[in-house]
C-alpha cells in the first residue's frame, strides 16, 4: 500500500480528465475483465470534510476506492454499502455508492487507541480494523429483498477481504490492488496538498465455471479424493495475476497517467479493449427535510433532551453538515380526532 507521507510530483492540475471515472476493460485473449478506479477531488472532497488522523483517512480513502470498483459494476439501480465493525482502533467504516455514481463515506474510530496505534507505527489496515467482519450489501429499494456478504476480517487488508469475498461468495478468480496518498504541490501561496486514491480489480472470466473455479483453487481446498497434482490453475489466469502484481501504486494515483494508458501497459501483448467510463462524484443524499422527518420520529421527551442552548443540532455524519432547529419546528403535529 501506498505511505501517506509520499510526495506525488504534481505535474498536471488537480482536476484531470483522469480523475474519478471508473474505467471498465476486457483482455478477450485471455477471458479476464476489470476496472481501473481513479479517484482526485472525490476522495479529496470526503476526507477532507473529516478531522481524521493521516493513516485513518488512507484507510477510508481505501474502502472509497473499493466500495466504487465495485459498486459500480452492478447492472441494476440501486446502493452498494460496504461497512466494517471490528474491534480495532477504526470500530466502523461505511461507503455509500449510489448507481451510477455517488458515493459518501465515514468512519468511526477511538481516538486514544488510534494515537497510541500511530506512535507504536502500527497503521497497517489490519492493525486498524483488528478483528470483526466486513459487510457489503447490494440494495435495490423498498420494494426488493437486499443482497448482504460478510466476510471475516483477521488482521488483514481490504484487499485481502475483497479476494476472500470473491473466492468464497462469487467463486470468481479476483485480485484487487488498491492505492491511496496524498499529492503536495508548490505553489505561490506555499505548499499544498490533497488526497488521491485509485484501484485495478481484474478477474477470470471464462465461458466454463468448472475452468473458472480450477483456475483459483489452492491445493488445500480441492475436493476430497482430488489428487493434488490434478489441480493446476488455468495458463490464462496465471499470466493475468502475473501482470496486474507488477503494477506500482504510483501508477494507480499518477494524474499524467490516464487509465487507457495504465491498461495498454499491461495487456497490450495479449490485447486490450477499453469500454465507456462512468464518472464519479461525492455527495450526500442528507437534506434539512430528511433529518427534520428523523427528529419527528422520537418522542416529544427524547427531542426534549436533545434541546442544547435553546435548539436542536444536528450533524450528518458522511458529510459534516450541520442543521440547526428551533424546538418547534419538529415537533410532531397531533393527527385531528373525528367528530
Amino acid at each position: 500500500m501506498t505511505d501517506p507521507h509520499i510526495a506525488i510530483p504534481s505535474r498536471a492540475p488537480s482536476a484531470t480528465p483522469t480523475d474519478d471515472i471508473v474505467t471498465p476493460f476486457e483482455v478477450a485473449k485471455l477471458d479476464l475483465r476489470g476496472r481501473v478506479v481513479r479517484l482526485g477531488p472525490v476522495v479529496d472532497d470526503i476526507l477532507e470534510r473529516h478531522d481524521y488522523p493521516q493513516p485513518i483517512a488512507k484507510l477510508v480513502g481505501e474502502a472509497i476506492v473499493l466500495t466504487v470498483m465495485l459498486g459500480s459494476a452492478l447492472k441494476i439501480d440501486g446502493r452498494f454499502i460496504l461497512q466494517t465493525q471490528t474491534d480495532g482502533p477504526v470500530r466502523m467504516l461505511v461507503v455509500d455508492f449510489t448507481t451510477p455514481g455517488k458515493v459518501r463515506a465515514c468512519a468511526r474510530f477511538d481516538k486514544k487507541r488510534a494515537a497510541e496505534a500511530v506512535a507504536a507505527n502500527k497503521t497497517d489496515a489490519g492493525s486498524l480494523l483488528g478483528k470483526g467482519h466486513l459487510a457489503m450489501t447490494i440494495d435495490q429499494g423498498p420494494d426488493m429483498n437486499r443482497y448482504q456478504g460478510l466476510v471475516a476480517l483477521d488482521g488483514g487488508s481490504l484487499e485481502d477481504a475483497a479476494h476472500e469475498y470473491f473466492k468464497r461468495s462469487e467463486q470468481i478468480p479476483t485480485r484487487v490492488r488498491l492505492a491511496v496518498a496524498e499529492e503536495l504541490r508548490a505553489g505561490a501561496g506555499g505548499a499544498s496538498h490533497s488526497w488521491r486514491a485509485g484501484g485495478i480489480m481484474l478477474q477470470f472470466l471464462p465461458k466454463s465455471p468448472e475452468r473458472a473455479r480450477v483456475a483459483d483453487l489452492d491445493p488445500g481446498d480441492a475436493p476430497d479424493g482430488t489428487q493434488p497434482h490434478t489441480v493446476t490453475e488455468d495458463d490464462a489466469w496465471v499470466e493475468g495475476k502475473a501482470l496486474v502484481s507488477t503494477v506500482e501504486d504510483i501508477e494507480l494515483i499518477d494524474p499524467a497517467l490516464s487509465s487507457e494508458r495504465l491498461v495498454y501497459r499491461l495487456f497490450h501483448e495479449p490485447g486490450v479493449r477499453v469500454f465507456h467510463e462512468t464518472a464519479v462524484r461525492a455527495e450526500c443524499s442528507c437534506s434539512r427535510e430528511s433529518v427534520e422527518a428523523m427528529l419527528k420520529s422520537f418522542s416529544q421527551d427524547d427531542r426534549d433532551h436533545m434541546v442544547e442552548n435553546g435548539r436542536i443540532s444536528v450533524t450528518c455524519e458522511f458529510c459534516s453538515a450541520n442543521y440547526l432547529f428551533a424546538p418547534g419546528e419538529v415537533d410532531a403535529k397531533e393527527e385531528s380526532k373525528p367528530s
